[in-house]
């Protein structure tokens, strides 16, 4: 019978001195990275941490320090390719700046992101950037700002909670989308989100929680400003949250007495359940219907034929929202600012005019 494994003793500080031969204290400044030590003999105390294979302890460090060197990240999707990329380009600024990464899931479940945020404020993070799950819910959100935690917001904008938010030009790439349709010759135009709702059908854009949702339909509205809002809204479908529901929407608007001619998809998942709809129903792009979809995931450039995407640079916003709350980590006072990064419109081949009659 094996013998069971005796628990090793952590290294501490006072090992690491010994082994340095410098006073604990000493061996502290240099662990902890503050007050001024000679480089032999940070060169000394960095040697004998390797050798005994030293792990700081961060809690202590923050309790001396006040800062834990670590920044909360709550992201809406995980799955999705967009927030992937974004937590890439956080977490490759933060590694630069000598911050760990802490990130938490909301599954855009507002309950989620409050638990999220409470966990990240108790494990004491520098800072936090989070995609709120609704712009219309902060209190949570007001919480950070009230105990003092920095506070960027990605993708998603709230002007009344007073803090810096890193977005894309939603508004304006939407705008851009819609008119490449409506050149090509489309009146009918569809915009699918994953939104949850309690209707699939949209009453006004003002109800929409979500600001990047919101803005891109009212772009989607705007670029169609030739056609009454009530028909145009009419085109516009929330809840397309799996493949079961993204069927039925799809399904339901094939059907309409006068069905679409192109679909936008919200985002990158939406896109594909959207191309496996199409493809199970046995239509053809673009020859049946048009599409484009938001973000260049990868899978857009490997189906027949590709698809025409909003080309959004998510890994470079998520290192501006890094960026921007390491630079408030590190005392810079500057006025709020909402940046919103360029986004640009790659044509290939799933959209072209509309089939005959059906314009």
């Amino acid at each position: 019978m094996e013998e069971p494994l005796t628990p090793k003793r952590s290294v501490t500080v006072a090992d690491v001195a010994r082994a340095a031969n410098v006073s604990k204290a000493t061996a502290a400044r240099v662990l902890g990275g503050y007050g001024v030590v000679s480089d032999k003999v940070r060169e000394q105390v960095l040697a004998a941490a390797s050798a005994l294979e030293y792990r700081p302890n961060e809690l202590a460090r923050s309790m001396t320090t006040g800062k834990s060197g670590i920044i909360g990240v709550v992201v809406g999707d995980i799955e999705n390719a967009f927030f992937s990329l974004a937590v890439r380009g956080i977490s490759d600024v933060a590694r630069m700046a000598g911050f760990n990464v802490i990130i938490a899931n909301s599954g855009e479940e507002l309950d989620t992101e409050k638990s999220a945020v409470d966990l990240l404020i108790g494990k004491r993070v520098d800072g936090l950037i989070v995609t709120p799950a609704r712009c219309d819910r902060m209190e949570h959100l007001r919480d950070i700002r009230r105990v003092g935690v920095p506070l960027v917001l990605f993708d998603r904008s709230i002007p009344e909670l007073g803090v810096d938010s890193v977005t894309g030009d939603d508004f304006d790439a939407a705008v851009t989308a819609a008119r490449h349709l409506l050149d090509m010759g489309h009146r009918r135009i569809a915009y699918i989100s994953a939104m949850d709702a309690e209707s699939e059908f949209l009453s006004s854009s003002r109800t929409l929680s979500n600001s990047a949702v919101r803005e891109r339909v009212d772009g989607v509205l705007k670029a169609q400003a030739g056609t009454s809002i009530e028909e145009s809204r009419h085109y516009v479908r929330l809840g397309a949250t799996n493949q079961p529901r993204t069927d039925a929407v799809v399904k339901r608007l094939l059907q309409d007495a006068a069905p679409p001619t192109a679909l936008i998809a919200s985002d990158s998942l939406v896109g594909l359940r959207v191309f496996k709809t199409l493809q199970t129903l046995g239509l053809s792009i673009p020859r049946d219907i048009s599409m484009i979809s938001f973000l260049d995931a990868d899978w857009t450039t490997v189906t027949t034929p590709p698809i025409t995407v909003v080309d959004q640079p998510v890994y470079e916003m998520g290192k501006k929202a890094a960026e921007k709350l390491i630079s408030r980590l590190n005392g810079k006072t500057v006025p709020v600012e909402r940046i919103a990064i360029k986004t640009s419109l790659i044509r290939r081949g799933s959209v072209a005019a509309p089939p005959q009659g059906r314009t």
